[in-house]
Parts: C-alpha cells; sequence; structure tokens
C-alpha cells in the first residue's frame, strides 16, 4: 500500500504540470466546442414531449398537468428536465432533477420522482445545407430516489434510438426506446416507447407541431396494453437573452387516442434556457 501510495505521488508530480493546461484548454474551448457540434446538425427546435436527437446546451424547465381516469389533476412540477451539456464533440450528457409530484388526492402523497441522466452519441449528421439529417444513439437511467411511492421500486435503464430528417421548413424528429429494470422485471414489465414529432417552421420562430407518443406495455400490470397520445403543440424561439443565452417557450396539449390510457387531456408548459 505505502509503495502504492508512492507510485501515485510520483506519477502526479510528473504529469500534473501538463494536466493543468490540458484543463485550461479544455474549457476555454468549451463553447467553441459546442458551436462546431451545432453546426454539423440540423437547427430545428426540441419537440415538446419527444427527446431530440440533435445535441443542446440548455437548461430546461416543464410544467405538466397530467389528469387520470378517475378525472384528478396531479401538478408535475419540472418534469424530469435539467441541465443539457455538450462535453465533447457529438456527446451530450442530461442532468434531470427529480420532479415533484402534488396530486390534489387526499389519499395520495406528494412528493419527488426519481432521478434521471441521458447520454447521447451522435451517430451521423448533417445540417440543412447538407442534407438536413441526424441519427443520435441514447442510453438513459433512472435512480430509484421517489418518495411515498412517486418513483419506481428500483433503477431503469432505457437505451434509444433517435432519428430525424428535414425538407425545408418541415422536419421529423423521433426516437424508438425500450426501459428495462434492473430488478423484479415479472412485477415491473417493460415498456416500449414511440415517439414521432412533424414541425413546420414559421417566420422564422414560430415552430408548430403534432406528436404521436406511443407507449406499449409488456408484463407488469398493463400486460399486452398499449397507450398512444395525439399531442398538438407550438413552440416559440429562439429569442436572444443576453450573449449566449437564448430564451425558448413551448405549449402542448395530449390526447388519447387509444381505449387504454393512464391520462388523459395533459397540458404541457416548456420554458429552456439554451446558451
Amino acid at each position: 500500500m505505502r509503495r502504492s501510495c508512492l507510485l501515485a505521488v510520483a506519477v502526479l508530480s510528473v504529469f500534473a504540470p501538463s494536466l493543468s493546461p490540458a484543463q485550461d484548454g479544455y474549457f476555454s474551448d468549451w463553447f467553441a466546442r459546442v458551436d462546431k457540434t451545432k453546426e454539423e446538425q440540423p437547427h430545428w427546435i426540441t419537440p415538446i414531449a419527444t427527446t431530440t436527437p440533435r445535441l443542446e446546451e440548455e437548461f430546461r424547465y416543464d410544467q405538466l398537468w397530467q389528469n387520470n381516469r378517475q378525472g384528478i389533476t396531479t401538478n408535475n412540477y419540472d418534469g424530469g428536465k435539467g441541465l443539457e451539456l455538450t462535453p465533447f464533440e457529438k456527446v451530450e450528457v442530461i442532468f434531470n432533477a427529480p420532479p415533484y409530484l402534488a396530486h390534489n388526492d387526499p389519499v395520495v402523497h406528494d412528493g419527488f420522482g426519481d432521478t434521471a441522466f441521458l447520454v447521447k452519441y451522435r451517430l451521423l449528421s448533417a445540417n440543412e445545407k447538407h442534407g438536413g439529417y441526424i441519427l443520435t444513439a441514447f442510453l438513459g437511467w433512472t435512480v430509484p430516489t421517489g418518495d411515498h411511492r412517486n418513483g419506481a421500486l428500483h433503477a431503469t435503464i432505457t437505451p434509444t434510438i433517435a432519428y430525424g430528417k428535414g425538407f425545408r421548413d418541415f422536419d421529423l424528429q423521433g426516437t424508438f426506446g425500450a426501459t428495462f429494470p434492473v430488478a423484479d422485471t415479472n412485477l415491473l414489465g417493460r415498456t416500449y416507447s414511440w415517439n414521432n414529432a412533424f414541425q413546420y417552421r414559421l417566420f422564422r420562430k414560430l415552430w408548430p407541431e403534432v406528436e404521436m407518443n406511443s407507449t406499449f406495455f409488456q408484463g407488469g400490470k398493463n400486460a399486452g396494453q398499449h397507450q398512444n397520445f395525439a399531442t398538438p403543440g407550438l413552440v416559440l424561439g429562439r429569442f436572444p437573452l443576453w450573449g449566449r443565452v437564448g430564451f425558448v417557450v413551448g405549449v402542448g396539449y395530449q390526447i388519447a387516442t387509444t381505449h387504454f390510457h393512464t391520462t388523459n387531456h395533459n397540458a404541457i408548459l416548456s420554458v429552456r434556457f439554451p446558451f
């Protein structure tokens, strides 16, 4: 152990002088790296509910009003959104803060949901001048931090493939992913999500859209069921605020189009500060 410590100190003393300039260069080149990454992909806006395949840097807050089958509204504060960063070319990491759920139901406890993380790796991309397309792989996971049964029993892992294609002022962005619990799969089941957002750009700053958000349940209490939401929405932005910081706001309304649905008539407000 003593020899190992001495060796570690020796290595650090040799490499520390060279590590400091590398770190300084890494952080000083941060925004140049971000700008290069963004320039190599289409310049669409992020949809209301569908996760974009594009790489972004922004802080995002969502507010959701979700109505269950009994007509009781749950106020979802933050919607599981948070900080999005691009630390490397072709890579984005997202730190999603746990949402706070207020159920408006005396028999259900309010509380925080689960913490979530997402890593994106962009496989292919071209901006509008070179075809306007993108293909990105995601890996997401959740940590069961929820209290009073407002989260899952176990952590989950969600591999996803995301895609997008533009045609002048029209674009399609979509994702297909599967969520696997790390334990008690027979009890909790697996879910498969397929989301597609169809957007059209008007007057440079207006993005009307329609999304189709589908979930397929395998195992668990909803085994064999399928739910789909049609989500019309409008996103406005991006508007400059100060320096690199911009402002984007969007609204959407989810309407269930399948007989089975866990919620219905859900309103969404999304506020973002890209930088």
